[in-house]
């Protein structure tokens, strides 16, 4: 099976919204409106269109990842920190198992970080991303805005000790809804 990634083009918009919202269908840690935030980050100040990629398979999308600019706040310091989230990825299910969601990650960290970001961030399952090179968020003392469990705050550095003396709380933009 040949797989082949590009960015996201404004003609795709409306695939990506049906393949998000297939995806999700029966994901039962999921709102079922991931489909939505998508939309809503294309239109924020945080979105990076060369990280919003569709992996094709015969010139029909079969998977999707979008980062977008977050940062870390340390109130000790009064810093922030740029960073990445990873929200959202999302693979058709007759299409899942099959590596498309691995290179999408891929692909999406080397592009991240010839774009000099230095981390990205997540929420997601805690048996998968490892083996990307995400670690918990707890290692590095950053934390999430609200209650969730640890093994599933992730986080990876794109560059060698981009996460060193960075502490504190991820703040994502409004569009992701949370206070």
């Amino acid at each position: 099976m040949n797989i082949y990634i590009r960015q996201e083009s404004v003609n795709d918009y409306q695939a990506v919204f049906d393949l998000i919202e297939q995806a999700f269908k029966y994901e039962k840690h999921s709102n079922h409106k991931e489909q939505f935030l998508v939309e809503k980050l294309r239109q924020s100040p945080g979105f990076i269109p060369e990280l919003s990629l569709i992996a094709e398979v015969g010139n029909t999308p079969v998977g999707y990842i979008l980062l977008t600019k977050i940062y870390i706040h340390n109130e000790e310091k009064k810093e922030d920190y740029p960073s990445l989230a990873l929200a959202s990825i999302a693979v058709l299910r007759e299409f899942q198992g099959k590596g498309i969601g691995g290179r999408l990650i891929e692909e999406a960290h080397r592009i991240a970080a010839q774009l000099d970001f230095g981390s990205i961030i997540l929420l997601g399952h805690a048996d998968y991303y490892p083996r990307f090179g995400y670690v918990t968020m707890a290692e590095y003392g950053i934390s999430m805005p609200f209650d969730v469990p640890n093994e599933n705050c992730m986080l990876t550095e794109l560059h060698e000790q981009a996460l060193t003396d960075v502490q504190g709380t991820v703040v994502y933009p409004e569009e992701f809804g949370i206070i």
